[in-house]
C-alpha cells in the first residue's frame, strides 16, 4: 500500500472519470499527500439513528439545514453537525481514501469525524464536524474542512456496493 502523491492525485483528477470533481480552488485544495474538501452545507440532526447487526433496520438521522448569512459565514455553538462537501469523489477500484481534520480546526477547538472511503465509492459525501471550544466556532462556506489522503492498495477489490453509492449527486 501507498500514499498517493500530489502529482498522482493531479494526474487522477484529469483523468475519466476524475478521482475528485466539483473542487473550488485545484491549486489551494491539492496537497504534497492529498486533497483538501471544502463545506458545502452544514445540518444538524435531528432524530435518533440506529445501527443493528443487519444493515435493513439501519436508521440514519433526518437532518435540518442551516443557513449561511448573506456573507457566506456561519456561527456554530458547541455541538454536533452533518456537513456535506462540495466535492464528488470518485474512486477506482485499487484505490481507497482516508479524511482527517485541518490542523486549523483542531487549533480552533473543532475537530471532523470521518469513515473510510472505500475503493470504488463513488459520491459527494457526509461527515460528522464536532464543535468542543465552549465559546463555538466561525465557519465559511467553501472552506477547506478536510484532507483527503488516498492510498492505492496491492490490488483491485470487487468495489464498494453499499447504499451509500453515488449519494448526494
Amino acid at each position: 500500500m501507498a500514499v498517493l502523491s500530489g502529482q498522482d492525485i493531479r494526474c487522477l483528477i484529469e483523468g475519466k472519470p476524475p478521482l475528485v470533481e466539483g473542487w473550488v480552488d485545484l491549486d489551494a485544495q491539492l496537497q504534497a499527500n492529498g486533497f483538501d474538501l471544502t463545506l458545502r452545507d452544514i445540518a444538524i440532526p435531528q432524530t435518533m439513528g440506529q445501527v443493528a447487526a443487519d444493515n435493513r433496520q439501519r436508521v440514519v438521522s433526518d437532518l435540518a439545514p442551516l443557513v449561511f448569512d448573506g456573507s457566506g459565514w456561519m456561527e456554530l455553538v458547541p455541538g454536533i453537525y452533518t456537513i456535506t462537501y462540495n466535492e464528488v469523489v470518485h474512486l477506482p477500484k485499487h484505490i481507497m481514501a482516508l479524511g482527517r481534520p485541518r490542523s486549523s480546526l483542531l487549533r480552533c477547538g473543532v475537530t471532523v469525524g470521518t469513515a473510510v472511503w472505500d475503493a470504488g465509492y463513488s459520491g459527494r459525501s457526509r461527515s460528522l464536524l464536532v464543535v468542543y471550544h465552549p465559546r463555538g466556532f466561525r465557519v465559511q462556506q467553501n472552506a477547506r474542512i478536510i484532507q483527503l489522503v488516498f492510498l492505492e492498495l496491492t490490488g483491485e477489490t470487487e468495489g464498494y456496493n453499499g447504499i451509500y453509492q453515488g449519494e448526494n449527486i
